[in-house]
């Protein structure tokens, strides 16, 4: 066996068919797309080439800048929302009642399509037979806003379901991580005196620390490149007051047919989303990781 894994051209060969499917599905889909926003395209016809024209005009194009804005937003929102959903996670690993069942119910969401959740919310978000509207009349409300058509409040309300999706998520995995403590340590503390929140924040949440910082990442880059709830839930509406960055692309491309400029756009897209992913790994590393 070890003479086997010494031998590179066998090992070149194991690895070989991966990284010809990681080639084709995603380096040179990213290359091309980046070759496209040099194009004058309707991604139909014949191309003509524009070099940087594409680029310049999408830096100055006050409405990637604004969908850009509301992607970070996003991205603010998933990221706070990973302490909620760590402070459930340390509760289901305490051994309560009922714990399993909770798990199982945080877990619903991750088992609809988006396109299935975007319709219930809508009809949750419904301003005249949508159950939360109904509940703010019942309570004394007269006049509840129309979440989805207030420019104001859309983004906002767009928010809540995206991270009703991922809650399952991100529990499982902090979950997972809380249960992998070897129990002896937390006994230990136990019997040092420390109370169940001490035991909490200053055992179990130091030991999951490399799980959060990882979880902050995905939460941030899955916040900055999310496109489907928003476009069935209001298609970037009204008047592009829940635009994020993976719309305001789609459109270009596909509706306007000015793949060229949507190219362009996505193309900016990743490396947005390269550079706060390595400012985020260096803002989260610790100090051994960065003399590494």
């Amino acid at each position: 066996m070890d003479k086997v894994m010494s031998n590179k051209w066998l090992i070149a060969l194991f690895v070989l068919p991966a990284l010809l499917l990681t080639a084709i599905f995603i380096f040179i889909p990213l290359a091309l797309s980046g070759y496209y926003g040099l194009m004058d395209w309707d991604g139909i016809g014949a191309m003509s080439f524009t070099g940087l024209e594409n680029y310049i005009e999408a830096v100055q194009d006050g409405k990637f800048w604004n969908s850009a804005w509301h992607s970070f937003l996003l991205a603010i929102f998933s990221t706070l929302s990973l302490l909620f959903y760590l402070a459930i996670a340390l509760i289901l690993s305490s051994k309560i009642k009922g714990a399993d069942l909770l798990r199982k119910i945080y877990l619903i969401p991750m088992l609809l399509s988006s396109v299935a959740i975007a319709q219930l919310w809508i009809k949750i978000y419904n301003p005249t037979n949508g159950m939360l509207n109904q509940i703010l009349v019942m309570i004394g409300i007269d006049n509840p806003p129309a979440w989805l058509a207030d420019t104001s409040l859309v983004l906002y309300a767009i928010f809540v379901p995206i991270l009703w999706q991922y809650a399952g998520f991100y529990i499982l995995i902090y979950y997972a991580a809380l249960k992998n403590i070897p129990e002896s340590i937390i006994e230990a503390a136990r019997i040092d005196g420390a109370t169940p929140l001490q035991v909490a924040l200053k055992v179990k949440l130091p030991l999951v620390m490399g799980v959060v910082k990882v979880t902050i990442v995905l939460a941030v880059v899955g916040s900055l490149k999310y496109f489907d709830l928003i476009y069935v839930m209001t298609g970037g509406g009204p008047n592009g007051a829940s635009e994020v960055m993976a719309s305001y692309m789609y459109k270009l491309a596909f509706s306007s047919n000015n793949f060229g400029y949507g190219s362009a756009i996505g193309f900016l897209l990743l490396i947005i989303t390269l550079v706060v992913t390595f400012i985020v790994r260096k803002l989260t590393a610790t100090k051994e990781e960065i003399q590494y």
